[in-house]
């Protein structure tokens, strides 16, 4: 009878989530109802290690803030949930007094139970049949079609953009504790992955203010040991047993000389298990999801899904690439028997990933092709007037770009290329000699930016650049601006002068081509800092030629892109590197400091300010945070100019302020009203501020590479010695590889390669902003992989341009493409 008392605390905490936790559920409070009903478990024969369970965190109740009561009830219903289902016919017990009305209403927010809706009934209905079809496509069904989702879950699924089979059989393990390969705790280091299998020596708990807990435990494998943590989790002390073997795995930190896990997965195990343990999957979660409850339904999924679930991959590729089945791949992924079985299923997958990129990337490079370009042919004069009307001499690298794009722009095909420089390696000014090219052939040009004020500083740039070069017939190009701050008369002959064609040059935001702006024959479009575009926005610059014509396209790339990138993102594009610097530029100091140098800094800062230069200051956050342990930059702007530099003028950036708001502060700084700048990452773009020598960035182990790099590369702009000042607290790991990284070089390309290597392409460059498809397992830096594939992808494109032989690879690449460019 163990269900009769598990059935009605099931229903009194459903009770009390419709209450909105204020214990009206629970009569004579909580400590009483514990009581009564532990006796009645008893009574019942309910398990005593789950009947203490229960109590151990149901007596957390009474003490507990709402939202920490709604976690509780919640781990409670959910741990209710993983035991065998009641009776129905016990469902209305305990009902009395919770209101004939609530019969009528929908189901609470809280509620866990797992009855359908309607149009779902349980599939031992009678009428199941004719109330509920099934989709003739299993992968097509509902989550809540597996056992033990309900509307709770689905919902907490949702939140992963997880709603049928299908879905969840491709939320796919980000990693692995790996207990059939452990390791002695003394071989690991700090930041490394631990799978131990180990004793436990004995656990303690303590107390906290602001209602902190700490359970600690200590584990040891005879050649060390291991400090667990777990944090506001007293219930699991009853699943620890001084003496027990248990597998534990999770990220090593280090605690005054301590080794430490932070909330590890852990299991007890029998003590003659630690040669032969299981690979076990570790999936992405959101809040009230816990990794079991994926796992095992992940299992379900395939169960019920692989058989619908079709391999596009044609047989002849597959066996040339001595690639494994799909269904066979997607079982191991979730399941894996083997480390060998788990690389093939890790294999295939990721060759998926590359293969239908590289048919999306080659299919857009083909349509391209297929369009019509103004052929552009220049004399050498014309060029060579322009060289020498620069102040200063173009690079080998600068006049070996401008001749490809030159060679591209007299052809009948679009061009399209993207140039890829360090910071200040002078990529406008060979972008400025091809719109002297496009000019003299009776073209316009225009230049997008990712901001009003970037667009502002290009437009000088521009017209400084052309201003004493000729075209034929004696006419000097005609550079004007268009963003949402150009208004009245200027606005309205920036506009004639494009629709007339006298306006040779047009520089702005994406308003350009996304507004109601009319070109007379716009011939040659540059995209500026690329990763802040995505696809859609190349294929609208195009557009906007005509239909006689497309527009040649440039890209311009914020800061070296690793090869792997430049193949994905960019594939579709030919690739010029800039990989020479102007002569002349003195490299910027870099150097690590620990926050307790920071009044140091701060005295360095103050003596720049005094020779007559300005300052950076960067913060990974706005405001502070409860969750991460770092500065925010609207605090530390009020400390700075209130406590540290009350006679200092020091300003405030951050991406919450309006638009115009940006532009004024990086306006006033770069007219030198502000001594001091307080930003987030907005800053990352910036315009140049020639007179700015100093970068301090705060908690820069928060930061990539990349964007450190183009943090870096905000001073040092106008010939005096300049400095970046690290501020961090980490001392190993990646985190510290990657600022040691920037602290010994300034190449840029360098850089970029170990920022791909050490953080991923996910957040490399924002590359999900870009076009970039998400991959389900792929590393952009596995460059042999991509290879493959792109050759693979080529191959069958020769054969069958259009995919017409391939239905199912086609539909393949369009769903993978959906949403990131047109791929018809």
């Amino acid at each position: 009878m163990a269900e009769r008392a598990l059935t009605r605390l099931r229903n009194l905490l459903k009770l009390e989530i419709q209450t909105r936790w204020r214990e009206r559920a629970f009569a004579g409070g909580v400590a009483a109802f514990c009581e009564r009903w532990a006796e009645d478990a008893k009574a019942e024969a309910v398990q005593p290690g789950l009947t203490q369970e229960i109590i151990d965190r149901l007596s957390q109740y009474a003490d507990a803030e709402s939202d920490e009561r709604e976690r509780l009830l919640n781990s409670l219903l959910e741990l209710l949930d993983e035991l065998p289902p009641p009776d129905p016919a016990l469902e209305n017990i305990d009902r009395v007094g919770q209101g004939q009305a609530r019969h009528s209403e929908a189901s609470p927010a809280g509620d866990r139970n797992e009855t359908r809706s309607v149009h779902q009934p349980s599939p031992h209905s009678e009428t199941a049949e004719t109330e509920a079809p099934e989709p003739s496509d299993t992968l097509e069904r509902p989550i809540t079609d597996l056992k033990g989702v309900g509307a709770k879950r689905a919902e907490q699924y949702a939140r992963l953009g997880i709603e049928t089979v299908e879905d969840l059989i491709w939320h796919l393990p980000h990693r692995y504790d790996d207990f059939s390969r452990v390791r002695p705790i003394a071989d690991v280091e700090e930041g490394e992955s631990l799978s131990i299998i180990a004793n436990l020596r004995g656990f303690s708990q303590r107390k906290y203010a602001y209602r902190k807990e700490l359970l600690q435990a200590n584990f040891s494998d005879g050649s060390g040991t291991v400090r667990i943590n777990w944090w506001n989790q007293s219930w699991l002390k009853n699943r620890l047993s001084v003496g027990k073997t248990y597998r534990l795995s999770g990220v090593v930190g280090l605690f005054m000389g301590h080794k430490t896990l932070e909330n590890p997965y852990f299991e007890e195990i029998g003590p003659h298990a630690i040669k032969d343990g299981p690979i076990m999957p570790v999936y992405g979660l959101t809040a009230g999801l816990r990794n079991s409850d994926v796992s095992r339904q992940a299992q379900q999924a395939l169960k019920l899904g692989l058989p619908s679930l079709q391999d596009p991959l044609p047989e002849q590729l597959r066996r040339h690439h001595s690639l494994i089945p799909l269904t066979d791949a997607l079982r191991q992924i979730h399941s894996p028997e083997s480390p060998e079985q788990l690389d093939n299923a890790r294999k295939r997958i990721i060759f998926d990933d590359f293969f239908y990129l590289q048919l999306g990337v080659q299919r857009r490079r083909q349509e391209i092709q297929h369009f019509n370009a103004p052929s552009m042919a220049v004399e050498d004069e014309l060029l060579a007037a322009y060289r020498s009307a620069l102040p200063f001499a173009l690079t080998g690298a600068q006049q070996r770009t401008l001749d490809e794009l030159r060679q591209d722009m007299a052809q009948r095909v679009p061009m399209s290329r993207l140039i890829q420089g360090d910071v200040g390696s002078g990529k406008t000014a060979v972008a400025a000699g091809a719109m002297l090219i496009a000019a003299a052939n009776g073209f316009q040009s225009a230049l997008l930016a990712p901001t009003q004020i970037l667009a502002e500083q290009h437009f000088r740039a521009l017209s400084k650049l052309l201003a004493d070069v000729e075209l034929p017939g004696g006419v000097i190009p005609n550079v004007s601006l268009l963003t949402a701050r150009v208004t009245g008369q200027e606005r309205e002959a920036a506009l004639a002068g494009l629709a007339d064609g006298s306006g040779h040059v047009v520089v702005g935001t994406t308003a350009l081509i996304q507004e109601n702006v009319d070109f007379a024959d716009l011939g040659f479009v540059v995209v500026d800092e690329q990763h802040r575009f995505g696809v859609g926005q190349r294929a609208a610059a195009r557009d906007k030629g005509g239909e006689a014509a497309v527009p040649h396209l440039l890209v311009m790339s914020a800061t070296p892109i690793p090869r792997s990138l430049a193949l994905t993102i960019y594939g579709d594009l030919d690739v010029s590197v800039i990989d020479e610097m102007p002569p002349g530029r003195t490299p910027i100091k870099t150097k690590r400091f620990l926050p307790t140098d920071r009044e140091r800094l701060y005295s360095f800062m103050r003596r720049q300010v005094r020779d007559g230069r300005q300052a950076y200051v960067i913060y990974p956050l706005v405001e502070e945070s409860e969750v991460l342990d770092v500065g925010a930059a609207v605090e530390a702007h009020t400390r700075l100019s209130e406590e540290i530099f009350p006679d200092l003028r020091v300003g405030l950036l951050h991406g919450r302020l309006k638009g115009a708001e940006k532009d004024d502060v990086m306006r006033a700084f770069a007219g030198g009203a502000l001594d001091v700048l307080v930003s987030t990452s907005v800053v990352e773009v910036g315009v140049d501020v020639p007179n700015a020598t100093l970068m301090l960035i705060e908690d820069a182990e928060r930061f990539g590479l990349a964007q450190l790099h183009q943090f870096r590369g905000r001073v040092g702009r106008g010939g005096h010695e300049s400095y970046c000042a690290l501020i961090s607290r980490v001392n190993g790991g990646a985190q510290a590889e990657r600022l040691n990284a920037l602290a010994e070089t300034t190449d840029g390309f360098v850089l970029a390669e170990k920022d791909l290597e050490l953080r991923g392409p996910g957040d490399f460059l924002g590359t999900r902003q870009s076009g970039l498809p998400d991959l389900k397992l792929a590393n952009l830096s596995d460059l042999s992989t991509l290879h493959r594939a792109q050759e693979a992808a080529q191959d069958l494109l020769r054969q069958d341009t259009d995919l017409s032989n391939y239905p199912q690879v086609r539909e393949k690449v369009e769903r993978f493409w959906r949403g990131h460019g047109d791929l018809s």
